[in-house]
């Protein structure tokens, strides 16, 4: 992953177009005439090796031949002659090409690009366009209008619809990317060029298949921080996964783990072709909304129910309650025996000033977050009329408003209308909602996201040691299967209640722990090649006698021998009958998917879980806010809630133990798969009754490695300041934030403003959050920490970098306490950064000073930074050069 060479692409100074041609129809006829039209500023070199002219434009016999070497280059010519002309491109000094051929020798092609650092785009690309400086290098039949979304496609199919669609819709595009096969420049590398131009407001991806998903979550991450990102991936994900002998590994299907990535990632999916567009009207014209209530206004009964009747599926938002005096003033507004309500019903007959009326009202209404504005076309309502009453009214009195006219012929000019004016329209009340949910969830899972989650998650330190022991006797083990007591000693080890077993080789040893463990008692053929013992018959519940559990135990073996011959049995798991009468059975797992690793699987459990299939999955390492999230995505959380006598589950014991699940994992990376089914929740907490695990040995292959990196524990070390006492260097996490507000409210307004470049009157959570949730894979921040008077940990300093995709550069800013200048600490936090810098292989460190912080310059050339020019007389550059 890279943005090397990407300005060439997307700002190139001057292109030259290999295979120029006059030949109608042909690619390099269509390029040529695209870049013409599409008013590019730069010098347009044709490449042909006859002609003296292509399209009126002076031509060149062959690359070396050109007077300059080409930022951009687009090759229209056959596959095979592609890795031939890379090469003589790269020799001429080219920096990015566009192939649009199809039938490339793509491993020839890459090794020619890569010796002269040339970025490709393709092949099979239907091109690039960048409207907005006049960039049309793409085989298209539609040029783009300029606009703030960008969309980047691997179908050039789904790029000339979306192009076709949205143009005489008067939708622009900031960039218009067509990847082809991605076979250097891909995904990442785009989106991570776009979450940093300004020109870009928000992201719509439109992916068939994700070759690196560590550099692909990367990139969302970071880019959908500061702008929307939308994903669509029509016709799922094709299923390649391997199923193993676990529940878990049989839920987790690749489409629930692309959801959970990109969700992770803060990004959001729609799921076809018209959601697509839906995507693209809503990202390109609707306003910011401060909620998830919808008002709904509408010149028809029929309509507004379709609206309502969308709203009423799961998926985020809700019908807006309007209040006693919203509805005084609407019903002052409206005939005679209204029914006062939200769909608002104006009447078949109602006026663009009624239209108008309403709709003020509504944007005035404290209770109200959107307002979808519908209009059936008929005989005694003008729908342009209507259209501009509402145009003018949101121009007036603001709100994020979104309309549906529909309809076609009668409607089309009110369309236009909209579209003119800048706000949103669907041909339908469904896409508009469903447009406004899209709005909500994007919210909902940024808000999500940036919780922060509690300081001392219940206290609990894990039996790191104990769990070390039993990863190493099951690696051991044969197919690395853990037996169910170690299975069961690992959950123990990471504080989650299990109901103890004991493993028994024979029947009488079988008789002899249940004497132990007290009756009535569960009997369980142990055999791990079997994962559902229940399917045949392994399974004895509430055995009360010495006789009952022997005559269970020679059923199951003859069962076991006549339904599975050959399964190696191992002998009997006993473990005492748990009597939980208000337990909700749940199922914990973990899975790995090929694409994204590890993933954690929640659900409704017990005997019927793969055919309810009522679960979701989430990427760990997980937090309490995360965990809560996981647990709302399912059906099973509504049977959590309290029900006639029975007492609602212990939902923050259920997070909890989702939490220590993923904190297992994390510290245990040799886990492959797990199941806990049943998990019994109560109003008591949580019980885990059935356990197995499996582990494997580490290995290189990325699907050990974790999508979202986990906090890296293994950077903590101690330090001294110059009086003797001792702070912990560590890297920062969500939790930090209250000591991290604490920090900035115990620095001087001076200290703030040399630090920020400007007067700081206020952090707000959300940016706070953004400095505590860090991704460490882009990212770092080590905190010098210690405990405050009270006992609790205080921050006293901080230093972070930001390193670039490329690893080349990372940007440095340092933050010490006010009432801790002079001890030392920023001289510690300097040298801890720049170690871990170089231990990553960044080649440069760089840092923007203000002149008068005279301080931070003094710490900055100490630790070997070095003055460069700059073009801001109050600010001074300075790096450090790192090999």
């Amino acid at each position: 992953m890279s943005i090397r060479n990407l300005p060439s692409l997307f700002e190139p100074t001057s292109i030259a177009v290999i295979g120029a041609s006059d030949r109608p129809r042909s690619a390099g006829a269509v390029v040529m005439r695209n870049l013409l039209a599409g008013g590019f500023k730069g010098p347009i070199m044709p490449v042909h090796p006859k002609h003296r002219a292509v399209a009126g434009v002076l031509a060149y016999r062959d690359v070396d031949s050109l007077p300059l070497a080409p930022d951009l280059a687009v090759l229209c010519t056959p596959g095979p002659s592609v890795p031939a002309m890379l090469e003589a491109l790269g020799r001429k000094g080219a920096r990015a090409a566009v192939i649009i051929a199809a039938d490339v020798d793509r491993a020839a092609m890459l090794d020619a690009a890569r010796r002269h650092d040339l970025r490709v785009l393709g092949a099979g690309s239907l091109g690039v366009l960048v409207p907005r400086i006049g960039l049309d290098a793409s085989f298209s039949h539609i040029s783009a209008l300029p606009g703030k979304v960008a969309l980047v496609s691997q179908s050039g199919a789904v790029c000339s619809a979306v192009l076709d669609w949205a143009r005489p819709r008067g939708i622009g595009f900031s960039h218009f990317v067509s990847l082809g096969e991605g076979d250097d420049i891909d995904f990442a590398d785009v989106t991570d060029y776009l979450a940093n131009d300004d020109q870009t407001r928000a992201i719509l991806l439109y992916i068939e298949t994700i070759r690196e998903r560590g550099n692909f979550m990367a990139a969302a991450r970071a880019a959908a921080r500061n702008k929307p990102v939308l994903l669509v991936r029509a016709g799922g994900v094709p299923e390649d996964r391997r199923v193993g002998p676990f529940i878990a590994e049989a839920l987790a299907r690749q489409e629930d783990s692309f959801n959970a990535a990109v969700r992770r990632a803060g990004a959001l999916r729609v799921n076809d072709i018209n959601e697509l567009f839906g995507a693209v009207e809503t990202l390109a014209r609707a306003k910011p909304m401060k909620g998830n209530r919808l008002a709904i206004v509408t010149n028809g009964g029929g309509t507004a129910m379709m609206a309502k009747a969308e709203m009423g599926d799961p998926g985020g938002g809700q019908v807006a309650e309007l209040d006693a005096e919203t509805l005084r003033k609407l019903i002052a507004l409206m005939p005679r025996g209204w029914t006062a309500d939200n769909p608002v019903d104006l009447g078949v007959d109602a006026s663009g000033k009624r239209y108008a009326e309403a709709v003020r009202v509504l944007a005035e209404a404290e209770e109200v977050d959107a307002i979808l504005v519908i209009h059936a076309p008929n005989a005694m309502a003008d729908p342009i009329e209507a259209a501009q009453a509402v145009i003018d009214t949101q121009r007036r009195f603001g709100g994020a408003v979104l309309t549906s006219w529909v309809g076609e012929e009668a409607v089309a000019p009110a369309r236009k209308l909209f579209a003119e004016a800048g706000l949103p329209t669907y041909d339908t009340p469904g896409r508009a909602v469903r447009a406004f949910r899209h709005q909500v969830n994007y919210q909902r899972n940024q808000d999500m996201l940036m919780e922060t989650p509690p300081a001392h998650q219940g206290g609990f330190r894990a039996a790191k040691g104990t769990a070390r022991l039993i990863v190493a006797r099951g690696l051991a083990s044969p197919g690395g299967l853990l037996n169910e007591p170690d299975s069961k000693a690992m959950l123990a080890a990471y504080g989650i209640p299990v109901q103890q077993s004991t493993l028994a080789a024979t029947v009488d040893d079988a008789v002899a722990a249940a004497e132990s463990l007290g009756y009535p008692v569960a009997l369980t053929l142990a055999a791990a090649d079997l994962a559902r013992k229940w399917d045949i018959g392994g399974v004895a519940l509430n055995l009360e006698t010495p006789e009952a559990i022997r005559s269970s135990a020679d059923g199951i073996l003859r069962r076991v021998e006549r339904t599975r011959p050959g399964t190696r049995v191992e002998g009997f798991t006993v473990q005492r009958m748990a009597f939980r009468p208000h337990a909700r059975q749940l199922v914990l797992g973990i899975a790995c998917d090929p694409l994204f690793g590890p993933m954690l699987v929640f659900g409704e459990g017990g005997r019927a879980v793969e055919v309810i299939r009522d679960h979701t999955v989430g990427l760990p390492p997980l937090n309490l806010p995360l965990a809560r999230g996981v647990i709302a995505r399912t059906r099973v959380s509504r049977l959590l809630e309290a029900s006639g006598s029975r007492p609602a589950a212990n939902r923050d014991a259920i997070a909890e133990a989702l939490v220590r699940l993923s904190s297992m994992l994390v510290d245990n990376p040799e886990i492959v798969a797990c199941d806990i089914n049943p998990l019994f929740a109560d109003e008591a907490g949580v019980l885990a009754l059935d356990v197995r695990m499996r582990v494997a040995p580490l290995d290189d292959s990325d699907l050990r490695r974790f999508s979202v990196l986990p906090y890296p524990a293994e950077l903590e070390e101690p330090a001294d300041l110059h009086d003797g006492s001792t702070v912990m260097l560590r890297p920062i996490r969500p939790e930090d934030l209250p000591a991290h507000a604490e920090l900035m409210n115990r620095m001087t307004p001076q200290d703030l403003r040399l630090r920020f470049f400007g007067q700081v009157r206020q952090i707000h959570h959300h940016q706070m959050a953004r400095l505590t949730q860090i991704d460490y894979d882009r990212e770092m921040a080590f905190i010098a920490s210690r405990p405050g008077k009270d006992g609790q940990p205080e921050t006293l300093g901080v230093v972070r970098t930001v390193t670039d995709p490329d690893n080349q550069r990372a940007e440095l800013a340092v933050l010490v306490r006010s009432d801790m200048k002079g001890t030392g600490l920023g001289t510690i936090l300097m040298d801890k950064i720049i170690r871990y810098q170089r231990s990553r292989g960044t080649r440069a460190v760089y840092a923007q000073i203000m002149a008068e912080n005279a301080a931070m310059l003094r710490l900055a050339l100490k630790s070997g930074f070095k003055r460069q020019r700059s073009e801001d007389p109050d600010v001074i550059e300075t790096v450090l050069e790192l090999g």
